[in-house]
């Protein structure tokens, strides 16, 4: 049986991810940071099928800590690594910049000195993303063009993608690095704006909300879903060869758009509900990301399964249970309405 070890397991993309691994025969090891309180949200419904056979182990780790990830990596002797962990929030980056570029770029080394130290051959994937481009041109981007990046989230990103690289190309090892473009899902966190939208619109919908407040509706990005991406991460881990890959779908849209087509799900005009503030801009604006997936699709034979519209589709039909639950409990007076919300 294999084992994985998972930085940031409780995310998104490492609750996607385990569910792949955990089909797939593995046994699968992650970390969850020591504090007063911890959001299994996401891989509680793991927890509860696997845990009682070990095959889904959860230990406490710290990505800034490199003892404690030394340690975990020795006694669990992992065959792959996947490194998701990050504070991966763009415009808290701004905010904290420490914080998310130590996890980023320090939080990397330990991982790097492990899979080079122990006595047997690990696979190494490590989580890059299309912010580390900038996106100042129009244009599709793939592997082989160069790397703008544009806040303290893209910069960490950056030294660990080019870390990865050199620990490749130096000590021979299997580390390969994944430029995956904007993947969403029901499970993004609430503070990213295609969640803020899916989460207000179905509120707006059922009369429990007013008006939705976002920064720059021209943005551009290239949408996926992230299931399709974290089997796109599996199959990087299986290739022959260590490399770098950008996964996307080849397809962009604004944020305007993305407002037209969850609104108009229940036929409403999202004109009517959205108010645009200078404050929810970044400080350094990304304002256009295009993958081309021409090496994936060629050499890993992947392609993503889910199209933008089905993507928004998924979002609303899994906001709008949480919004119904939320309806019941205001109905009741157990829960007051928020009648607007804003964007980071």
């Amino acid at each position: 049986m294999k084992k994985a070890f998972i930085t940031g397991i409780t995310g998104q993309d490492g609750s996607y991810l385990s569910e792949i691994l955990l089909e797939k025969g593995y046994e699968v090891h992650g970390t969850v940071r020591r504090s007063s309180s911890i959001n299994t949200d996401r891989i509680d419904h793991l927890i509860s099928e696997y845990s009682e056979d070990n095959k889904f182990n959860l230990h406490y780790g710290d990505l800034t800590d490199p003892n404690s990830i030394n340690n975990l990596i020795t006694k669990i002797n992992p065959d792959e690594i996947y490194n998701l962990g990050a504070q991966s929030h763009v415009a808290v980056s701004f905010v904290n910049p420490l914080f998310s570029t130590q996890t980023s770029s320090i939080g990397i080394i330990p991982l790097l000195e492990s899979v080079k130290n122990l006595d047997k051959e690990i696979k190494f994937y490590q989580a890059s993303s299309s912010e580390m481009y900038g996106g100042a041109e129009r244009k599709k981007l793939n592997e082989n063009d160069d790397f703008d990046p544009k806040s303290p989230y893209a910069a960490g990103k950056l030294f660990a993608h080019n870390l990865t690289k050199i620990y490749r190309d130096s000590y021979q090892l299997f580390c390969s690095n994944g430029i995956l473009f904007n993947h969403e899902s029901p499970r993004r966190g609430e503070t990213f704006v295609t969640r803020k939208i899916t989460r207000a619109v179905t509120r707006i919908h059922l009369g429990i909300q007013k008006k939705l407040t976002l920064g720059n509706l021209d943005a551009s990005r290239d949408w996926g879903y992230a299931k399709d991406y974290m089997e796109a991460v599996y199959m990087i881990l299986q290739h022959k060869e260590p490399d770098d890959w950008v996964i996307a779908t080849g397809e962009t849209y604004t944020v305007r758009e993305f407002l037209e087509t969850s609104f108009s799900y229940f036929n409403l005009d999202w004109e009517d509900y959205v108010l645009q503030d200078s404050r929810y801009f970044r400080p350094n604006e990304v304002e256009y990301l295009h993958g081309d997936i021409s090496k994936a699709n060629k050499e890993l034979k992947w392609k993503p399964k889910t199209s933008f519209n089905k993507l928004v589709e998924i979002m609303l039909e899994e906001d709008l249970k949480l919004a119904e639950k939320e309806k019941v409990l205001i109905d009741n007076n157990m829960l007051k309405p928020t009648w607007e919300y804003p964007t980071e």
